[in-house]
């Protein structure tokens, strides 16, 4: 086919222009020098130069034609009008010239700011911690792990999610408060995507951090398939990764554990709230004890090697610590958690602590129990339990199914939302029973007759895209609650879930025994085992129905009310029962946030303590008779 020359320059045009800002600017340096030799050829063939000029020089005509394209003031000492007209020709399209150039130029500028502002750039840190996705986690994540960073000359988190970078900065900005010594470093793209998974420095990162994206319809998938981006990268370097990744569903486990291997530790989001849930329902408090040991603002957990304890046992340990508590042992690669007391430590065993900080442990002499106040109480037997759930969300299965392994045989639960609750699950030793109604309306709960149930459950409505609604719905049923407890001169045990840790002191004034944030919990967990994948062990097992859980009992089963006595007495009470004492709480300061909730976990062993009656003291045990 023949093109007429027309079509093939706009075409050369078309592919010049596609180019980019080099060419264009080339092509505006193209015009500009023809526009000059084409005017000054004019002037020197007519010989328009100005009288003065002599025989002209072409050179100078050239230079005086330049100078006059880029700036039009030059022309006005020219004479002749012959000369002032081309001139003129040549100034009007400099002017033309210029503005594009100097449009051309500002737009190229707007367009790396654009990419600069969008982070594209790749990430020169090493030794960081990585966070590949975003959702209201990750604000507790970062505030948490600038706790820990404390303790580093020099700490940074990169953040890797399909959002605005600048968005992400703001809002991290807004809401993680202030993060000291910890730099975040934000870039937008798929974390799914190699080439984005290179812009972060995956393998130079100290952990990564995978959460499931806000607003996908298949959370789960997308994490696996992140972590499946980062464990198969074919230009990966030698050495293991350090993933910790949520998932929603413990159907999904399998899959992710062939994905991870032994690189990944997977947190089962929905699993950690039932078991947090139930436990905390049947025993108020325990929700504060988890919340202290899982973030980095008091006591954490950690291992220590202390030689001079080989051959001695595990009770000689716990009373060998005077500023921290021992919990339990790694013995021959495994994690023991409240092994028995005689248990003998042997080569190369760590001791599992409770501690400050890891500058606080330390042995001290071994403070001596007083016996005298140790009590012989008797463990109150199992009974059938009333429980009394308000809501419903996506979580009551698990919760009924965790509920069922700690309860006797004839417990009830009564499940009382204006909603279809889920598929309930078999159940051995519990009889639930649903009734339509809204937990709101204070016409219910009075027929409900709620002094009547062991303990009450309220639940948060999770499928609500709108947090502060669905928290509004539950701190309307606590003070309905509250005021039928108030008038009617009876107490409740009340346990709620709130989904935005903000409106927890808001519902302090219901007075409610405890309340569980589900992705606060989830996101202190998962900065801990990001941290030292050690801890993935120790809270497996403080998690699971099956071995050693944390309970809090009543004091008089340990030592004597009244008299004031150390917590070595305490331990010497827990060693007797094959427990371990780790702290106690307060009820006086039960439903006051600024004492802990009452709680105090790994106090100082030589501090007197003169115990209430309604007091507990909290312990690592297999179990209630």
């Amino acid at each position: 086919m023949k093109h007429s020359a027309g079509e093939r320059f706009r075409y050369w045009f078309d592919n010049v222009m596609s180019r980019g800002t080099i060419a264009l600017m080339g092509l505006l340096g193209l015009a500009t020098v023809a526009l000059v030799l084409l005017v000054s050829g004019l002037v020197w063939v007519f010989r328009a130069f100005p009288d003065d000029a002599g025989d002209g020089d072409f050179i100078d005509i050239l230079w005086g034609g330049l100078m006059r394209t880029l700036d039009p003031g030059t022309m006005g000492g020219d004479a002749g009008w012959g000369f002032r007209l081309l001139m003129l020709v040549i100034t009007i399209g400099g002017l033309v010239i210029v503005a594009s150039l100097i449009g051309i130029v500002s737009g190229a500028f707007d367009a790396k700011v654009e990419e600069l502002r969008k982070g594209r750039s790749t990430v020169l840190e090493h030794d960081h911690t990585l966070i590949l996705g975003w959702n209201p986690k990750i604000h507790s994540i970062i505030h948490e792990l600038s706790i820990a960073n404390q303790s580093r000359r020099r700490a940074s988190v990169v953040v890797l999610a399909e959002r605005d970078k600048v968005e992400m900065e703001d809002a991290i900005r807004a809401s993680a408060g202030d993060l000291g010594r910890t730099s975040v470093v934000c870039r937008t793209g798929d974390p799914k995507r190699a080439a984005d998974l290179a812009l972060v420095s995956p393998a130079q990162a100290r952990s990564i951090i995978i959460l499931a994206p806000e607003g996908s319809n298949e959370p789960d998938a997308e994490v696996i398939k992140t972590a499946l981006a980062l464990t198969n990268d074919p230009d990966r370097p030698d050495g293991r990764y350090h993933i910790v990744g949520e998932l929603t569903d413990p159907a999904n486990l399998e899959v992710a554990r062939l994905v991870g291997r032994d690189e990944a530790h997977w947190v089962l989001g929905s699993e950690l709230i039932a078991r947090i849930t139930v436990q905390t329902c049947r025993q108020s408090g325990l929700s504060v004890v988890y919340s202290e040991l899982l973030d980095f603002d008091g006591d954490e957990i950690y291992f220590t090697e202390q030689p001079s304890l080989v051959g001695r046992s595990y009770f000689d340990a716990q009373l060998a610590f005077a500023d921290c508590t021992a919990i339990g042992l790694v013995a021959g690669g495994r994690v023991l958690i409240n092994p028995a007391p005689d248990t003998v430590l042997g080569d190369g065993d760590q001791v599992i602590v409770i501690a400050e900080d890891d500058s606080r442990i330390s042995l001290a002499e071994p403070g001596t129990p007083d016996l005298e106040n140790v009590a012989d109480g008797a463990v109150v037997a199992m009974r059938p339990e009333r429980t009394l759930v308000l809501g419903v969300n996506a979580n009551l299965p698990l919760m009924l199914s965790e509920l069922d392994e700690y309860v006797a045989p004839g417990s009830q639960v009564r499940i009382v939302a204006p909603a279809e609750p889920p598929e309930l699950p078999a159940l051995v030793n519990i009889e639930a029973t649903v009734q339509h109604a809204s937990p709101t309306r204070r016409s219910v709960l009075e027929a409900l007759d709620v002094s009547g149930f062991d303990h009450i459950l309220v639940l948060a409505d999770t499928s609500d895209p709108d947090l502060q609604r669905a928290d509004s719905r539950t701190l309307v049923t606590l003070l309905q609650l509250r005021d039928l407890s108030s008038h009617g001169g009876f107490t409740l045990n009340i346990v709620s879930e709130m989904l935005d840790d903000a409106n927890r002191e808001l519902a302090e004034v219901t007075q409610a025994d405890d309340f569980i944030v589900s992705d606060k919990l989830i996101a202190l967990l998962l900065s801990q085992v990001s941290e030292n994948r050690r801890l993935t062990e120790v809270f497996e097992t403080l998690f699971e129905s099956e071995g050693s859980e944390i309970y809090l009992n009543p004091v008089t089963e340990y030592v004597v009310p009244g008299r004031p006595v150390d917590f070595y007495t305490v331990l010497e009470a827990a060693r007797r029962r094959g427990e371990t004492a780790i702290g106690y709480r307060v009820a006086e300061h039960a439903h006051h946030g600024r004492h802990g909730y009452g709680v105090r976990v790994n106090p100082k062993k030589a501090e007197q303590v003169a115990f209430d009656p309604a007091d507990r003291v909290i312990v690592l045990a297999t179990g209630r008779a």
